[in-house]
């Protein structure tokens, strides 16, 4: 075993409450009063100085120590990372001389654990095969939250390398991670290989998170999350493990359409970014119709989300007794 991964077992088991009892303190103790929090509301109060990237991001790690592997036992999180709160200080410093980056300026995020981050953490696809060997450098998607003043809050758990293992494989577990549950009904299936990314949008373990999606991967984990799968080659897979050349994907998960909208803003390659020959070619369904990669990509997705929904239609759920249920 490697000494960093050995440093953060140790971090981890200081961390952890010690009986029954602490970890109900620890329960009661989970700040509650940005769960659900959208991306603008976070932005208008430390806008406002009512709030700051610090404390938020203190907020965040909190409810993670006492959900995650305590309590519930969501088990959404791979590793957090140590740094999240000089990030969170500099973002800080930044907007006290009226510099913000950009929408996710401040607001902590979640990556699943098959994205590079060049710091401290691992990129391990949730297998032990590649623990002890982390990234040289940030993907394109990293690099473009950092650039963005977003805060790097640590990885997600997912089906380990990304389901692509076996035809029997589980939704939700890695080697290295275990079993990710579902945050509404901690006994069920999390759904695909970006479950953890779901589950910890979803469980207000970070404001927005981010996963990949060959086939389903975004969009089953939408555990009461939006998925977004953006078109492939608009954002670059540059720094991820991969699995098709032609269908992997990244894309973010968020509690409302607005908050995806604004992630995948920051996160996108509107032109070549030097390392995705997809991020500069023409999108797969266009090819071989003359039609070229499109010149207009939005800047921001956020002013295409209606506030008020579509007219005329209504959101609904299927629901079927399963079990005692």
């Amino acid at each position: 075993m490697t000494a960093p991964v050995i440093r953060n077992l140790l971090l981890a088991a200081l961390l952890l409450p010690t009986s029954a009892a602490a970890q109900s303190a620890a329960q009661n103790a989970v700040p509650p009063q940005h769960n659900e929090a959208t991306v603008a509301q976070l932005q208008a109060e430390m806008a406002s100085g009512r709030l700051t990237s610090e404390h938020l991001t203190q907020e965040y790690i909190t409810r993670i120590l006492a959900l995650d592997q305590n309590g519930s036992g969501v088990n959404a999180i791979i590793e957090l990372n140590p740094d999240p709160l000089v990030m969170a200080r500099n973002a800080d410093a930044l907007r006290s001389r009226g510099v913000v980056l950009g929408p996710l300026h401040g607001i902590p995020v979640l990556l699943k654990d098959n994205i590079d981050t060049g710091d401290k953490m691992q990129t391990s696809a949730g297998s032990f095969a590649l623990v002890g060997m982390a990234a040289l450098r940030d993907s394109t998607v990293a690099a473009n939250l950092r650039a963005g003043g977003a805060v790097i809050l640590g990885k997600t758990n997912l089906s380990e390398w990304a389901n692509f293992r076996s035809f029997e494989s589980i939704s939700g577990w890695s080697g290295r991670g275990g079993q990710t549950h579902n945050p509404y009904g901690i006994d069920r299936n999390p759904c695909g290989s970006s479950s953890g990314s779901g589950a910890a949008a979803s469980a207000n373990f970070a404001t927005v998170s981010f996963g990949s999606e060959t086939d389903g991967s975004i969009v089953c984990p939408a555990n009461g999350v939006v998925g977004i799968k953006p078109t492939v080659g608009l954002t670059s897979r540059a720094g991820v493990v991969p699995i098709s050349h032609t269908q992997d994907t990244v894309g973010p998960h968020g509690r409302t359409v607005a908050d995806a909208a604004a992630a995948l803003s920051v996160i996108q390659s509107r032109s070549f970014d030097g390392r995705d020959p997809a991020t500069g070619g023409v999108p797969l369904g266009w090819q071989g119709t003359g039609k070229t990669r499109p010149k207009n990509i939005p800047t921001d997705y956020s002013k295409f989300v209606n506030p008020n929904g579509p007219p005329g239609r209504e959101a609904g759920r299927y629901a079927r007794r399963v079990g005692r249920i």
